[in-house]
């Protein structure tokens, strides 16, 4: 189901954008999901189900009617296998979905049919029938307010069972059984119904009750015996207190709007719905009818509120997102007007960053790497700025940001222009945009945009034009390849390749370009192609040893570096080298740390690799490698640096 966003399937929320998080069953896994109050996924989601702490939304997304079912909250941190045979024949194997969180009742409501809560979530989806699982707070709070407009009980406050007051009109058999003075008329049919007029915990709001597949055995169904006695005798009063036959206790009942038939099963629900309407069901009138009405006034008041509230919140998550977007704006701007106010340095964040203004005539910029965007580990945003980076000095310069902030996107060199095209907005959405940065005038300038949005795509430049290579967006992954060519003035698109690749790595080398790895739709690729412009076609060439995407591809001494990346199930930190002249793939000495989503360059005959990220819910990493045929990868001091990854790279 889910693996990490080099497939789709996750976003790379941290733990304080995650607003919520929605979990897959089917038709056979429903109940078990409901008995045990238990919801899983496998391995490959533990990178965000580990974020989910107590009392976080959950949602349940059946795909077998495609149904979303809510409103859940984490009884418990999310962790593996909290029941490590979930979800198998009788226990009898290890679960399929370790990845698990123990769950509670919010709000039970209806299930929302996909049409409806699909435009909730719609940058989600990567296609039109599969979504990411993580959800961001606007959108958590946009499906509360769909789910809330659907409520089919209401949860009150915590309060005793005893003190809850039930109304209960029992069929004739369940009477006979608990009280011999209750007896209804011969031949009627009474109809089971059952209002909250009082308080309950939040387990009564049981799936059992209220879910159409879920099974009368619940356990809290069960638990409840001790409320059904009550009931009964609350049943008794009502009868004795009067013993002619009335219908208006229904009328009230139906006045207040509350769902009834769509609680059952579906099987029944147009039968029993027919039932309580034709026939002539024999009620109870009782004195306290007045009390009876004011307290279902009450209810219909406690829903508009609550729906009132909901509508408030999405608003104001609105309005947080926005200044979130501002204050990141702001200080982006703060620092570069720190940075152009002269020499200074600037220590950033509690480190020993420093950042050196654009005019700083002690830095040797053929020592320079450009870092463009990404995504910063310290204050958890995504990023407009853009330094240049000297590991000989430890040091960055700072140059105007871009923009737009910026992730996962590509980005090349050109005529002594840095252009970048595409990726990821903040976790908006996916971009078209491209813009070039000249180092003369230090300014940037929009250039025309991608024909789609698209990221984590590959970027090339070729007998002076610029090649944007596969890629994708939430709704399709792409073998196409666009084509840049300055003195037309427009992206065209040219031969595509023969495979579908997004998190894809590529580089030009000897007049070719290389397009090596990634994500197909289905599972991770290690197949490379190779673009001649002479012929102008797409060859595929000998195929790595090991499957991989967000990785990073560089050329050193005529050799492709195939470095890093996600295999399909871990980050990696082997490194493949590619020689053109036999044609084939040979292991490289592996990095000293795993990662993906990083920023490579070569400097000075050496591979510098920048941040990144590790998997498996750690950290955006703060260190960066260094490697040099000979002699091997050795870490770099990069102070200056911080925690940064899904960011691109050029030398300068």
């Amino acid at each position: 189901m889910a693996q990490w966003r080099g497939n789709f399937s996750c976003r790379n929320l941290t733990k304080s954008q995650l607003g919520g998080v929605v979990f897959g069953c089917t038709k056979n896994t429903i109940k078990e999901c409901m008995s045990k109050q238990l919801f899983g996924l496998p391995y490959n989601h533990i990178s965000y189900v580990q974020k989910i702490d107590v009392g976080l939304p959950l949602f349940l997304f059946n795909y077998s009617d495609r149904k979303l079912h809510g409103i859940f909250d984490a009884a418990g941190p999310g962790q593996l296998n909290i029941d490590p045979y979930g979800w198998t024949s009788k226990g009898s194997e290890k679960t399929s979905y370790p990845a698990q969180v123990q769950i509670s009742v919010r709000l039970q409501c209806e299930p929302l049919s996909e049409e409806k809560f699909k435009p909730a979530i719609e940058d989600n989806y990567y296609t039109s029938h599969h979504f990411w699982f993580e959800l961001d707070h606007l959108q958590t709070n946009k499906l509360m307010c769909l789910l809330t407009s659907f409520a089919v009980k209401l949860n009150p406050p915590l309060s005793s069972s005893c003190d809850r007051q039930l109304f209960h009109f029992a069929q004739s058999s369940e009477i006979k059984e608990n009280s011999d003075e209750v007896k209804p008329s011969k031949n009627e049919t009474v109809d089971i119904l059952e209002v909250s007029l009082g308080s309950g915990s939040e387990s009564d709001s049981s799936a059992a009750v209220f879910h159409p597949d879920i099974s009368e055995n619940h356990p809290d169904v069960n638990s409840k015996q001790k409320d059904k006695d009550c009931i009964l005798e609350k049943l008794k009063d009502l009868a004795l207190s009067n013993e002619h036959r009335d219908n208006s206790l229904m009328e009230t009942i139906d006045q207040a709007d509350i769902p009834t038939c769509k609680n059952l099963d579906d099987r029944d629900q147009e039968a029993t719905c027919s039932e309580g309407k034709g026939d002539d069901i024999s009620l109870v009138s009782s004195p306290r009818q007045p009390t009876i009405s004011q307290l279902m006034q009450e209810v219909k008041e406690l829903r508009a509120y609550g729906m009132e509230n909901s509508t408030k919140i999405c608003y104001l998550e609105e309005k947080l997102d926005e200044a979130h977007k501002e204050i990141q704006r702001l200080r982006e701007r703060c620092k570069m007007l720190e940075s152009l106010s002269g020499p200074a340095i600037v220590k950033a964040g509690g480190s020993d960053m420093e950042i050196h203004s654009p005019d700083d005539p002690s830095l040797d910029s053929t020592e320079g790497i450009l870092l463009l965007g990404g995504f910063d580990g310290y204050s958890e945003s995504a990023l407009s700025s853009v330094q240049s980076y000297f590991p000989s000095r430890n040091v960055v310069k700072a140059h105007s940001s871009m923009s737009c902030i910026r992730s996962n996107a590509s980005v090349a060199k050109l005529d002594d222009k840095i252009y970048i095209f595409g990726g990821d907005d903040g976790g908006c959405g996916w971009s078209n945009t491209v813009e070039s940065y000249n180092g003369t005038d230090s300014r940037w300038s929009l250039c025309p945009p991608l024909n789609e949005p698209k990221g984590s795509l590959g970027g090339a430049t070729l007998d002076g034009k610029i090649f944007a290579i596969g890629g994708g967006n939430s709704k399709a992954y792409f073998s196409d390849v666009e084509m840049l060519d300055p003195d037309i003035g427009r992206w065209i698109r040219t031969r595509s390749m023969d495979q579908k690749r997004f998190a894809v790595a590529s580089s030009e080398l000897n007049g070719s370009i290389y397009a090596v790895g990634g994500f197909d739709e289905k599972e991770y690729l290690n197949t490379a192609e190779r673009f001649d412009p002479r012929e102008h076609s797409w060859m595929k060439i000998a195929s790595m040893k090991s499957r991989r995407g967000c990785h990073s591809l560089v050329v050193l001494n005529e050799k492709l570096y195939a470095i890093g990346g996600f295999d399909g199930s871990t980050m990696v930190s082997s490194v493949e080298i590619y020689d053109p002249r036999t044609g084939t793939w040979i292991a490289g000495e592996p990095m000293k740390e795993s990662r993906g989503y990083s920023a490579a360059a070569v400097v000075k005959d050496s591979i510098y690799v920048i941040g990144g990220y590790m998997g498996e819910g750690v950290d955006i990493l703060d260190t960066v490698e260094c490697f040099k045929e000979g002699e091997g990868w050795r870490n770099v001091p990069c102070s200056s640096i911080g925690r940064r990854g899904f960011l691109s790279a050029v030398p300068l």
